[in-house]
């Protein structure tokens, strides 16, 4: 997909690539320049998805039986996406706009047993998930409306990109670059259509309130530093008067092949036990290999740290495909990534070793909460099949010892088709 269907006026302000964020310079205010902005850009995205577990050994992968049933099972949909922005719809203002259609018609009949991704609930369906205005003025953006959030600017209410399409969020965002090497974000979030759920449904980030705000300040006056702080509250989340503040704070340097990343925070509910967590990451290149080592540590508060406005992926470092569950409370995390470029795409290899407390949260597809281990491999590849067309195949086992049968297999497969 083009750039401009997932960057706004007030996201273009920065260039958003592993977490960094930087001013784009005006453009000169020439008749051939008015003459090239101001109309619409049209673009879109076609995909194909599935994935299918074999149930912890009670069916095989492949089967089209439905995951709560006593066999393996699968889940498919198909999607297309189209969207249209104009950076100059009135002046400064800007508009655009995103409509997401998914089905599964056909597929649940031989293949899968349901969606994975759904637009209304139902097997087929369309929704609009993006529909904003944004207006700019010097080095201050604003974005109001359906959009997407990037987890870079914000930790704990991001748009997710595993599923079939990311889930959005209706919300303002102003974003303002006057200060040197600096970025400052605002955020007023209201609601959030869940990464798994159907994409028309837009409910409430915040249950018992009416709003998240959220202010973020990424600074990087040191050559190869990033710093970024940020800070959410929660009107209300607990109940009426008991807010919830978060703050979470990422520090990275990167010097030639080299990297370290430090991140921490925590969710502090006023009437409940506060989550605090941190994590490290050490990655190196190594002309076509890449290596990294993370590590993460999350005790045994009440809220867990993950997205707000899906409850599914985490900031952490150690987050990978399948693990957001036993990393995100009461659980000391290890993580070793070996890539490869080869073949045309890139070879992943991870082993992911969570040592689990008293309270932590069953495994995905897993029905055991408390104490034990969990161990996860996957291998992955991915590759540009065309310039426009990106295929993902990755397999998974996971490891469970608090199961009754204690290891699962899962295979996701994806293409993707930008036009």
């Amino acid at each position: 997909m083009k750039k401009t269907l997932l960057l706004s006026v007030a996201a273009s302000t920065m260039i958003m690539a592993g977490g960094d964020i930087a001013p784009v310079e005006p453009v000169a205010d020439t008749p051939a320049v008015q003459e090239k902005t101001s109309g619409w850009d049209f673009n879109g995205q076609a995909v194909v998805y599935y994935q299918t577990a074999d149930n912890w050994g009670n069916g095989s992968v492949f089967e089209q039986g439905p995951a709560d049933e006593n066999t393996g099972w699968a889940a498919a949909a198909a999607g297309i996406q189209l969207g249209a922005v104009n950076k100059n719809l009135l002046g400064p203002i800007g508009a655009g706009v995103e409509l997401s259609g998914i089905s599964s018609v056909g597929l649940e009949k031989d293949v899968v047993s349901g969606l994975v991704q759904s637009a209304t609930g139902d097997l087929t369906g369309a929704a609009i998930t993006q529909a904003y205005l944004t207006a700019g003025l010097g080095n201050t953006s604003l974005k109001v409306g359906r959009q997407q959030l990037p987890k870079a600017l914000s930790p704990f209410a991001f748009s997710e990109g595993w599923n079939v399409f990311k889930n959005t969020f209706e919300a303002a965002l102003l974003v303002n670059s006057d200060l040197p090497s600096t970025t400052l974000v605002y955020a007023y979030v209201t609601r959030s259509n869940h990464s798994i759920n159907a994409l028309s449904d837009f409910a409430k980030i915040n249950k018992n309130g009416d709003m998240v705000h959220m202010v973020t300040a990424q600074n990087k006056s040191i050559d190869g530093l990033t710093l970024t702080g940020t800070w959410y509250l929660a009107p209300d989340m607990i109940s009426d008067g008991n807010d919830v503040n978060a703050l979470w704070g990422d520090a990275k340097f990167t010097m030639g092949d080299y990297s370290i990343a430090l991140q921490g925070g925590q969710i502090d509910p006023d009437t409940a036990d506060k989550t605090t967590a941190y994590g490290a990451k050490v990655g190196a290149t190594f002309g076509m290999f890449d290596a990294s080592l993370a590590y993460s540590s999350v005790d045994d508060g009440t809220v867990n740290i993950a997205n707000f406005g899906t409850g599914v992926k985490t900031p952490l470092y150690t987050q990978s495909l399948l693990n957001q569950n036993t990393i995100s409370r009461d659980s000391d995390t290890f993580k070793v990534a070996l890539g490869a470029k080869a073949l045309g795409g890139k070879f992943t290899g991870v082993y992911i070793n969570s040592d689990l407390g008293k309270t932590a949260n069953a495994s995905v597809f897993g029905n055991k909460e408390g104490e034990g281990t969990y161990q996860q491999i996957e291998l992955s590849y991915k590759t540009k099949i065309t310039d426009n067309t990106t295929l993902l195949a990755a397999y998974i086992n996971q490891n469970d010892d608090r199961q009754d049968d204690d290891s699962q297999n899962f295979v996701r497969v994806w293409a993707k088709y930008t036009f």
